[in-house]
């Protein structure tokens, strides 16, 4: 009633991290008839394009079967003549094989990207559980092998009897059929077989997928306080709260540097420290736009000489408005008229330069 309890709490969708647990600790959608059918889907085409395999095969065996008295079964010759079959064979098995192995990889590829882990191979005590055991064969998971089970059989009674009952009355009279007739006969039902097989262990595989990718999402559904744990948890790791600070400082500057094309003038300390300050009618008080030191300082002022901003130098000032004030404030009153002045020698300048230049 618990266990009931606690799943019904659970209705919100998995977060990325559970997903990745539960893929690390093996855990993932998958059924086992999607490789069967798969496998399946590579024998059907080896056996449609078996002529060139056939051909490889026979003719170790045709040369073997014409010159019989070529080959000496004394002395060693016997284990000879078995290895020369089985290196002769073996490029056609290889093929076979290989296939065949492809096919049920990409059954299983299809379902979930590798993962190699070791905690399915983990002894569990929760496996010797007779308790365990019978909500193993009782629960959904062995209610729907059971279904499968007489699904399979089903389909395979079916498949039969579409694959039988055309020629039901060749089959009848095989005894005065020719070898001839009789494979051709027997080649007709083996196509339909395969056909009706490759269909309804299809349709299962399916069935099963489905159903498997349904019990995994409601197995993988999280209650808010496992998601709320989950963040607190996130939010306490150190490299986290690194990674988070390093993502807002560097927010922080490109904001700032779109900024400084705005500003007013630079007060800068030559080597370490620059102020961005932008002042006009809009603002009652010059203002802070950018400010930095070290590195973030000397990108300010190759900004600003980029978009011909000008650089005043005042040390004592860009240490103090450095300490005193953050981004987007206006500058603290006892500064006022240190500012002032450089804002007013800053206007006269440009005046006196769009002077010059109109004339």
């Amino acid at each position: 009633m618990a266990e009931q309890q606690d799943q019904s709490q659970k209705t919100e969708e998995p977060t990325q991290k559970r997903l990745d647990d539960a893929r690390k600790k093996g855990d993932a959608v998958r059924s086992q008839d999607v490789p069967i059918w798969f496998s399946m889907l590579g024998i059907a085409l080896l056996i449609a394009a078996s002529q060139p395999i056939l051909g490889m095969i026979a003719r170790p065996l045709h040369s073997l079967l014409d010159h019989p008295h070529a080959f000496q079964l004394d002395n060693g010759g016997a284990m000879a003549l078995v290895e020369a079959l089985i290196f002769a064979i073996a490029p056609a098995a290889a093929i076979v094989f290989g296939i065949v192995a492809l096919f049920a990889l990409s059954g299983h590829l299809i379902q979930n990207r590798p993962a190699w882990t070791i905690e399915k191979m983990k002894p569990k005590l929760s496996k010797l559980s007779p308790l365990e055991g019978f909500k193993r064969i009782f629960g959904p998971q062995g209610l729907m092998n059971l279904f499968k089970s007489i699904l399979k059989l089903s389909a395979i009674a079916a498949a039969l009897a579409y694959a039988v009952w055309p020629d039901i009355s060749l089959i009848e009279r095989a005894g005065a059929m020719d070898i001839a007739s009789l494979a051709s006969v027997l080649q007709s039902i083996a196509g339909r077989l395969l056909i009706a097989t490759l269909v309804v262990v299809g349709i299962i595989a399916a069935i099963d997928y489905l159903f498997q990718k349904q019990q995994f999402d409601k197995k993988m559904k999280m209650s808010r306080q496992e998601i709320k744990d989950e963040h607190k948890q996130a939010e306490g790791d150190p490299h986290v709260k690194a990674k988070i600070r390093q993502l807002r400082h560097e927010r922080s500057s490109q904001r700032m540097m779109a900024a400084v094309p705005d500003a007013t003038v630079i007060v800068t300390n030559p080597t370490h420290y620059s102020i961005a300050l932008r002042y006009d009618d809009e603002t009652p008080a010059p203002v802070c736009v950018a400010k930095g030191v070290d590195e973030l300082a000397l990108r300010i002022r190759e900004v600003a000489e980029e978009h011909d901003i000008p650089l005043v130098e005042n040390p004592p000032l860009a240490r103090a408005l450095y300490a005193r004030m953050d981004v987007d404030e206006v500058i603290p009153r006892e500064h006022y008229e240190a500012v002032a002045k450089i804002i007013s020698f800053v206007m006269r300048t440009k005046r006196r330069r769009t002077g010059s230049e109109a004339r």
